[in-house]
């Protein structure tokens, strides 16, 4: 019972143990990579699940792809070529605001301008006629130039990368750092090299932003910054850059978050709030101002058109009108992809495109700065619900109050994430109704074994498998410490067995008795007996313990009834090998009685004891007086109610001094073939 009981405490702790990690883990006291890692995949199968957006007609992609490349040549074009795809984007389409995911970081020498430069600088400096002809020639072979004027022109907002390193590079220009950011500098990513577009460039421009998104452990492009830091300085992501603009350069400002309990550090940034003439956006942001990319789908959830069209006028005239357009590019050759949870080989022109949508939008994912409160919370009401009942349920209904809390937490994640935007961490939780019921079956079916095994040690050789396996669902209410009970007792007895021994060879007689002996008791066990002992020829059995039976004396009785009829069957094989018939005796009798581990210190077993047993041993010795198969007591005639039963009149018994009645059971009423059975078997 000890034993028992410490494995069941073992359980407990073991669950406790588990929950207490789990919630070390929610209120981020400990990184788990296996769990975090479960975050994350379960996060990408929402985002799979609800990522079936319609396209947005909103944005259009301009795409470098394997087509622009064949047909104007490989990348980088010159200058030239990329100012009359900006001019046929504004001009012959009317687009309204353009993006580039591209960086023009080198000065374009193609024209051969530097060289003529060089000439004359050098041995044609005294030319006049070279002098004014290259005056006359410099506009048009200025690339540089000529694309500076046609961004200045038209509103269109650069892209340039941020780096880190020992030393970190630095090429091109920046654009203006955001102003009044420099205090706040601290809480976002931190770099300290850059790879910025050409000075002339950038000053044309309406904007720039930084292209670049961190990348998870795994590998995979699941958020975006939207704030960085560059050598103390505050810059944006190209997305927000383009939003901004959109919504008229609005004024920018921060909102923090008050430090939390389980948090370590200070206050962080909770949003970033842009007051525009049509009212206040409100970006909610994680730390170091990144959010969840907000993916409308697989790759094509904008429309994409080949560059390659757009210069040679082929697309339709209002393919672009009044759209916001990303230039970026698709070609393998130009390694713009990234692994996200919507696609592998994703184009990294198509990540921002989602990103400003969701922005413009005000459609962000985010995972709010009390959300470890929630997850505690949740794990804290589940831990308590299986604690509770799992331990009082069986197999099969604790895999079902799993199945639904499983369900029920599924259901809590995507209502939160499509009603309230939220990402409701699920693996602690998932893990904790996995891991309980892993617990809680692993420990039942191991006490539950070593329970059987100690009852079938304790009660195999008396009751029937079955009956162990019903005492073990409650192993602790069964001992075998002597008790006082209210049980029957049964005494069969083969009639003029001293004169079958003396006329049998001894090795006949042992097997017919063999024979005799087992299929009467297995009738007794198939009717819940319990086998008390073997005398000689005499069998004992009684009815109601180790396993508590309401019915015992009816069980007991239908018992006897069965081995007379099975005597039948026993006597024609009997006859068949050369032995004689048998006849046999029953008594029963109910009453109080002590039963229990009783003996000596050199032997002990499982056996019944009081004057109700010595009353249906008598019992049983006057069944050959009145020819009846099996006769019962006062008591036990009294538990079977309406059984057909013949009185056999008051009689005096050895060791009483008053007479007892008797009877002679013959059946249910509902059995008309008692009767005749039990005379046949007298």
């Amino acid at each position: 019972m000890l034993r028992g009981l410490a494995s069941v405490d073992l359980r407990q702790w073991l669950s406790v143990a588990l929950l207490g990690v789990l919630l070390a883990y929610s209120l981020h006291h400990v990184d788990i990579d296996p769990l975090r890692r479960l975050d994350a995949f379960l996060y990408d199968v929402r985002v799979r699940w609800f990522a079936h957006e319609a396209v947005n007609e909103r944005i259009a992609i301009v795409d470098i792809d394997q087509r622009s490349l064949a047909e104007i040549g490989r990348w980088p074009w010159n200058r030239a070529v990329l100012a009359e795809l900006i001019e046929r984007i504004f001009e012959t389409y009317d687009a309204l605001l353009l993006g580039l995911d591209v960086i023009l970081a080198e000065a374009d020498e193609s024209s051969g301008l530097a060289a003529l430069e060089r000439l004359a600088r050098g041995r044609l400096r005294h030319d006049r006629a070279f002098r004014a002809t290259l005056d006359e020639l410099r506009p048009a072979l200025d690339y540089d130039g000529r694309l500076a004027a046609t961004i200045g022109r038209h509103p269109v907002i650069l892209g340039f990368h941020l780096s880190a390193g020992a030393p970190a590079a630095k090429s091109g220009a920046l654009p203006t750092a955001l102003p009044a950011m420099a205090e706040q500098a601290a809480q976002f990513s931190q770099w300290n090299g850059y790879g910025g577009n050409l000075p002339i460039l950038q000053q044309a421009a309406s904007g720039a932003g930084f292209l670049g998104a961190p990348v998870d452990r795994d590998g995979v492009t699941r958020r975006a910054w939207l704030l960085a830091t560059c050598d103390g300085q505050v810059y944006a992501a190209l997305a927000l850059v383009m939003a901004q603009t959109l919504l008229g350069n609005p004024v920018w400002q921060l909102r923090f978050a008050e430090r939390a309990p389980w948090q370590m550090t200070g206050a962080t940034i909770e949003a970033i709030e842009l007051s525009a003439a049509r009212g206040l956006l409100r970006i909610p942001v994680a730390a170091q101002a990144a959010v969840l990319l907000p993916f409308r789908g697989g790759e094509g959830s904008f429309s994409y058109h080949s560059a390659a069209d757009v210069l040679a006028g082929r697309l339709p005239a209002d393919s672009l009108s009044g759209r916001i357009v990303l230039l970026g590019t698709t070609a393998p050759g130009l390694l713009d992809q990234r692994v996200t949870p919507v696609g592998e080989a994703f184009p990294g022109v198509e990540a921002h495109a989602n990103l400003l949508a969701g922005l413009l939008d005000g459609r962000l994912l985010h995972v709010p700065d009390y959300m470890p409160t929630i997850e505690a919370g949740l794990l804290l009401l589940v831990g308590v619900v299986l604690l509770r009942f799992l331990p009082r349920l069986s197999p099969a209904s604790a895999v079902g109050l799993s199945a639904l809390l499983l369900l029920s937490l599924t259901i809590i994640a995507l209502l939160a994430w499509a009603r309230l935007q939220w990402v409701l961490p699920m693996a602690a939780t998932l893990l904790l109704v996995a891991g309980l019921l892993a617990l809680h079956l692993f420990f039942g079916y191991f006490v539950e074994r070593r329970a059987k095994r100690r009852l079938a040690t304790l009660f195999g050789q008396y009751v029937p498998p079955e009956l162990v396996d019903e005492m073990s669902r409650d192993p602790e209410h069964y001992t075998m410490a002597g008790r006082s009970a209210e049980l029957t007792v049964l005494f069969a007895d083969v009639r003029s067995f001293t004169t079958l021994a003396e006329s049998m060879p001894p090795d006949d007689l042992a097997r017919l008795m063999n024979d005799y002996l087992s299929e009467m008791t297995d009738i007794i066990r198939s009717h819940r007996g319990t086998l008390d002992k073997y005398i000689g020829d005499a069998i004992v059995a009684f009815w109601g313990a180790p396993l508590e039976d309401a019915e015992h004396a009816r069980h007991a009785v239908e018992a006897g009834l069965a081995m007379q009829r099975a005597l039948r069957e026993v006597n024609r094989r009997f006859v068949a090998r050369g032995w004689p018939a048998l006849r046999i005796g029953i008594g029963i009798n109910s009453g109080a009685m002590v039963v229990g581990d009783m003996g000596s210190r050199h032997r002990r077993s499982y056996t019944v004891l009081g004057d109700a047993v010595n009353l249906a041993s008598r019992i049983q010795s006057l069944s050959d007086r009145y020819g009846a198969g099996v006769i019962i007591g006062e008591a036990t005639f009294r538990a079977l109610g309406d059984w057909r039963c013949r009185p056999l009149g008051l009689v005096a018994v050895r060791g009483r001094t008053a007479p007892v009645a008797l009877y002679e059971a013959l059946g249910e009423v509902s059995d008309g073939a008692g009767e005749e059975q039990t005379h046949d078997a007298g």
